[in-house]
């Protein structure tokens, strides 16, 4: 299975050293081709300017002094001598063949009129015994080439002015690919430890802002105090926390221009309504003045329920980390054992207590209201606490699990309107678990009544500190 890194930073730094080693890679081999061609040319220009120089010698001495030349020319990888045919029975060659000529006949000042006949190729497969060589120069040649050979043969058959032929042979080698400690060491050096110290340190200072960005967008998002970031890094992380820094500000002053409207419109409502409940005591009709007082009480209830909920999304508060029983078990005591506990695990979240202990009652309130009776356990995942609700009432339509959220809207069937309520504990249940970074969803239980899930994000640093 392929491993991927999780941390942006880890990933850069396997990319760099990747393409590190790709690019080393790429450098050695063509390193690798120059260096065996220059030896190649190397030897091969050896051979043919010893060439030259016997050929010089064989046609300026006594012929009698031409068999100690040649015996003095001999060595174990270059052979010379002399015949009155050439060993080259061929004249065409490529390319490669006509630069050892072009090299020969400069040498021998000769452009055209002598005949050469050169004969290039390779020799491929495990090490031979090569001519003339003694054992241990073949023993010491099979070590230094590692059992291996590629093996370029040249033979040259030069045409002397006495009418003989000078046949030369050679073989000269690709030489083997060597890995020297002291160069593996480097490369290790320089990839492992340097490279990826520095890395390190620069992405360090980059990811560094990033992840402080999203610290505070998480914090942010569930309705925590936060300051502006400071600008700091590349010119891209510095746009990208401008742009952040000023988002949040309008984003908070849109919420808490919102709130005071709200606000400010039920409290101002109550002014009127005031004023209409005298108008009606001077009502001489009984049953109109009763109709009209119920009508305006009922308008008042309203209102009230309004500032409650401007004051719940409004409302600023530290958030705190908790241990979910001990926050459960306190808010049971506080609503006299209401509703029944089932023991689950110690788990630790980071919430706002008084937002959520008014969010859960609301919602447990509910339960006991419509469905007779309510049972409250937890459980977690990787990020969040899950708090569940349970009753034994009839539920509520599927069509109408996310209408039930929006404020002011009853259940006309289901839910009686003398049971007292406006519709809005469950908005301001869920207008306070998503200020706090968290959510509620309900659904119908297959033996009957309704579910309420309550998520709110759990605190996995003090569960880690509590496990070690």
């Amino acid at each position: 299975m392929w491993w991927r890194p999780r941390h942006l930073r880890t990933q850069l730094i396997l990319l760099i050293v990747a393409v590190l080693v790709l690019a080393q890679a790429v450098s050695l081999w063509i390193l690798i081709g120059e260096r065996n061609l220059a030896v190649r040319a190397a030897l091969g220009f050896e051979a043919v300017g010893r060439a030259a120089n016997i050929v010089r010698l064989l046609e300026e001495a006594p012929e009698d002094l031409h068999p100690a030349i040649l015996r003095a020319a001999d060595s174990p990888l270059v052979r010379f001598s002399m015949a009155p045919v050439p060993s080259v029975d061929h004249t065409a060659h490529d390319d490669d063949r006509g630069l050892v000529e072009a090299r020969l006949r400069s040498l021998l000042d000769d452009d055209t009129s002598r005949e050469i006949r050169v004969e290039l190729h390779d020799v491929e497969g495990r090490i031979l015994p090569l001519p003339n060589l003694s054992p241990d120069m073949a023993e010491i040649h099979r070590r230094m080439m590692q059992g291996e050979l590629s093996t370029i043969e040249l033979n040259l058959s030069i045409a002397l002015k006495t009418g003989q032929w000078l046949n030369v042979g050679t073989r000269f080698s690709r030489p083997a690919l060597q890995w020297p400690l002291v160069s593996v060491l480097s490369f290790g050096t320089t990839a492992g430890l340097l490279l990826i110290a520095v890395s390190w340190f620069l992405l360090t200072r980059l990811i560094g802002p990033l992840h402080r960005l999203s610290m505070v967008a998480d914090s942010f998002g569930r309705g925590e105090e936060t300051l502006p970031l400071p600008v700091t890094g590349p010119h891209e992380l510095r746009e990208l926390t401008e742009a952040f820094n000023r988002m949040q500000g309008r984003l908070s002053r849109l919420i808490a221009d919102r709130t005071r409207v709200l606000g400010a419109l039920g409290h101002d409502l109550r002014s009127p309504l005031t004023a209409m409940r005298v108008r009606v005591e001077l009502v001489e009709e009984e049953e109109t003045r009763e109709t009209l007082t119920a009508d305006i009480e009922e308008m008042q209830e309203m209102v009230d329920a309004t500032l409650a909920f401007a004051r719940g999304i409004s409302e600023i508060e530290q958030p705190e980390t908790m241990e979910v029983g001990e926050f459960l078990l306190q808010l049971s005591k506080d609503m006299l054992d209401a509703f029944e506990i089932d023991e689950g695990e110690e788990i630790h979240f980071r919430v706002r207590p008084r937002s959520l202990r008014r969010a859960l009652r609301n919602v447990i309130e509910n339960a006991l209201r419509y469905g007779g009776s309510a049972r409250v356990s937890w459980s977690a995942d990787t990020t969040s606490v899950l708090i569940h609700v349970e009753d034994d009432g009839p539920g509520i339509p599927e069509s109408a699990m996310e209408e039930v959220f929006e404020p002011f809207f009853r259940m006309e069937k289901s839910r009686s309107r003398d049971t007292g309520g406006h519709g809005l504990g469950l908005s301001i249940a869920r207008t306070i678990l998503r200020g706090q970074g968290g959510d509620i969803t309900l659904e119908n239980r297959e033996s009957g009544g309704l579910s309420a899930t309550i998520s709110v994000p759990r605190d996995p640093e003090k569960d880690e500190r509590r496990k070690s």
